[in-house]
């Protein structure tokens, strides 16, 4: 089908059982659960692709997304419809809590893994990635980012950011890891190679399928993601999170997330910061 761009299109507003389709799609994709009160914010997100293709009703983008095979409209859905919060040092008590707790005691001879899970564009990861290029001393590290979304992962592996992303990275770090655009990159920072060779960004749909080479991890963080889930999704998930965490590894969630009844394979040192016995 070929898109038509019209701007002028009059758009219908969403019906209650079409946005229950997309309220049913994104919790079989990706475990999501929207409220209904999300209804408003689907509605204006998907009203760019309506206009897109020239419709005027949710049904005929309802019939174009549920084609079989339409799997890159799927993908495009999914990706307006999720939220890809995210800033470096985050949270910044992890970092404290990495900086004065975990790096010093660790160095066993493997290259210490870290994995981002869900890594969005990419500030957690290069937010790891100048903490151990400054602090880990003891051997090679690692990171993996994973995210659902290939246009967010897209933008992660630029590793190009506003200047206005910097407000929580200190001089030092901008000083020895990033790198000041210029000309057509203007008003933007790059994080320097030394950085990026060590991190990797791969598509992974948390609730899917996942590849038998992801291999095991020192430190996982899924932070400010499970807020969307419902019990039962949490409870596969984090069980499936943990076979790939090391004996002796951390497991890192949002500050205002919980592994109360969640899981108990895992002993809680601080609130958000569990330990593999």
């Amino acid at each position: 089908m070929t898109a038509v761009v019209n701007k002028s299109v009059m758009l219908e507003s969403i019906k209650d059982d079409e946005f229950v389709v997309f309220q049913q799609m994104i919790y079989e994709q990706i475990g999501i659960s929207m409220s209904t009160k999300k209804k408003s914010l689907v509605e204006g997100r998907l009203a760019k692709r309506l206009r897109h293709y020239g419709f005027n009703d949710y049904a005929e983008y309802i019939a174009l997304v549920q084609n079989k095979g339409n799997v890159a409209e799927r993908q495009i859905v999914i990706d307006m419809l999720t939220t890809n919060e995210t800033s470096f040092f985050r949270e910044q008590r992890h970092f404290d809590f990495l900086a004065s707790e975990v790096i010093p005691k660790s160095g066993h001879g493997s290259p210490y893994r870290i994995w981002s899970g869900a890594s969005s564009s990419g500030e957690e990861a290069y937010s790891m990635a100048m903490l151990f290029a400054d602090q880990y001393k003891s051997g090679r590290w690692e990171i993996v980012g994973t995210d659902i979304s290939q246009q967010i992962l897209a933008k992660a592996r630029q590793a190009l950011y506003p200047m206005r992303a910097t407000e929580k990275i200190s001089a030092d770090y901008l000083n020895r890891f990033c790198l000041k655009g210029v000309r057509e990159q203007d008003g933007m920072f790059l994080i320097d190679k030394k950085l990026t060779n060590n991190v990797t960004f791969n598509s992974l749909n948390l609730n899917g399928q996942w590849p038998s080479s992801m291999g095991m991890f020192d430190l996982i963080l899924l932070r400010n993601v499970m807020i969307y889930f419902d019990q039962k999704t949490k409870q596969v998930l984090v069980e499936k999170i943990l076979r790939h965490l090391r004996p002796g590894g951390y497991f890192m969630i949002g500050h205002s997330e919980t592994l109360n009844g969640v899981s108990s394979a895992v002993k809680m040192i601080k609130p958000s910061i569990y330990l593999k016995p």
